[in-house]
């Protein structure tokens, strides 16, 4: 076999097979919760044949690690031009990616039980949530404004949104995302 051989194309059937497999995953996801999906349900979903997913993913659990670990960012709303409201927009688009049905799912799929993939699969996730916010960051650095650190923002905005969907606490969009935002620019207001 030569080097090229051994290679996984992008595309092709490869990429097809696992585009398919994706919508599949998500869409049984969504439908009965992961608890509930199965590779066999997937690889019918998908019109292919569970060995496929057997010999490529393993297991539902790695299946949506995947997923996850693919997921494309294209629906990020677009920069204002105020750091503000570009903090509300991305905030919210990540709350409501997360609290749709299934989206949690895959950040727990990436949260392996093995602790080395664990560690990949938590990387992995804040490397992704990161690119999210970081063009906001760079954007009002670029007018010349002092926008707070990344890592502020992850501890201030982005780590509040995964606590509340993860232990299922309520949260309305708007408001609480504006109150991150808020206590984050403005810092804390006073209790009471």
């Amino acid at each position: 076999m030569n080097a090229d051989a051994s290679t996984k194309r992008p595309g092709g059937r490869s990429g097809r097979v696992r585009a398919a497999v994706h919508d599949a995953a998500v869409a049984l996801v969504a439908e009965h919760g992961a608890d509930r999906v199965t590779l066999p349900a997937v690889a019918r979903r998908a019109g292919v044949n569970s060995s496929t997913l057997y010999r490529r993913w393993g297991s539902v659990a790695a299946l949506l690690a995947d997923v996850a670990g693919h997921r494309d960012d294209a629906g990020a709303p677009p920069l204002a031009g105020d750091l503000r409201t570009d903090l509300e927009r991305r905030a919210t688009w990540t709350l409501t990616e997360l609290s749709r049905p299934g989206g949690i799912a895959f950040f727990r799929a990436e949260v392996a039980p093995g602790l080395d993939e664990r560690h990949a699969g938590l990387r992995e996730c804040l490397d992704r949530v990161s690119a999210r916010f970081r063009p906001v960051l760079d954007a009002a650095r670029e007018r010349g404004e002092a926008p707070p650190s990344l890592e502020r923002v992850l501890d201030r905005i982005v780590a509040p949104l995964y606590f509340r969907v993860v232990f299922s606490l309520p949260a309305t969009h708007d408001g609480y995302v504006r109150t991150l935002v808020a206590e984050l620019l403005d810092g804390p207001r006073g209790e009471g």
